[in-house]
């Protein structure tokens, strides 16, 4: 079994701090909300956000949803063999349904995140995201898995192929990516992670390395080979 964390995504309801600025009073009153009952998105609530400590990198709920959309979509998801965590900044934890088909749309993933901050889980009665307050430790200890492993830029510089070297279907394997667009993990990975590795010279989109960090895992367990010979 694969556990994928997307760890301190920039997932958020607009702060208290901002919630009177005109464009954010603007945009809730469109959305037929109060201002912060609306998540913060850095392409809409930018001059709004300069006041905010880590505006630049705040309100980015579309890494998130990029994320998700990709893991839901994977092969391995229809095997049974992922669950998906999102651990925000604020140490919400949103544990997904595996079943969960995303609206394709952001801003309809917008709505629905608006809907899980509000009442704790989305749809209401029949919950595909659910949400809590959880620290990446206290996530990680639940699940407690055979092997923790963080990509990083700040990581062991590695092969793909080498990643889940050893580890077999039976095995649960944690990986942890960051669902920021820039700079550091705000958690302390280091105190979670068997391993912390670094894939590319070059920082990569969280997307991107969820898309490898899946695709290599189906590849170890020859989930791909398997499905082809049906």
């Amino acid at each position: 079994m694969l556990n994928l964390v997307i760890a301190d995504a920039e997932v958020e309801t607009v702060p208290a701090e901002i919630a009177d600025h005109r464009v954010i009073r603007w945009h809730a009153r469109q959305r037929g909300r109060r201002p912060t009952e609306i998540i913060l998105n850095s392409g809409l609530h930018h001059a709004a956000m300069r006041r905010l400590p880590d505006g630049d990198r705040r309100g980015r709920p579309d890494i998130a949803h990029m994320c998700l959309l990709l893991a839901l979509d994977a092969p391995l998801n229809r095997e049974g063999l992922l669950r998906v965590y999102v651990h925000t900044r604020q140490d919400r934890l949103i544990t997904v349904n595996p079943s969960t088909r995303l609206p394709r749309v952001l801003n309809r993933f917008e709505g629905l995140l608006e809907q899980l901050f509000l009442a704790g889980e989305a749809p209401p009665g029949k919950p595909l995201l659910r949400l809590e307050r959880a620290t990446l430790k206290e996530l990680i200890g639940r699940l407690r898995p055979r092997k923790t492993i963080t990509f990083s830029d700040r990581g062991q510089r590695k092969l793909m192929s080498e990643i889940y070297s050893g580890v077999s279907r039976d095995d649960d394997v944690c990986v942890v990516i960051g669902g920021f667009p820039s700079g550091d993990f705000l958690s302390d990975v280091g105190s979670i992670s068997d391993e912390q590795v670094c894939i590319d010279p070059e920082p990569l989109t969280a997307p991107t390395v969820v898309a490898r960090a899946i695709y290599v895992y189906e590849e170890s367990l020859g989930i791909t080979r398997s499905r082809l010979g049906r």
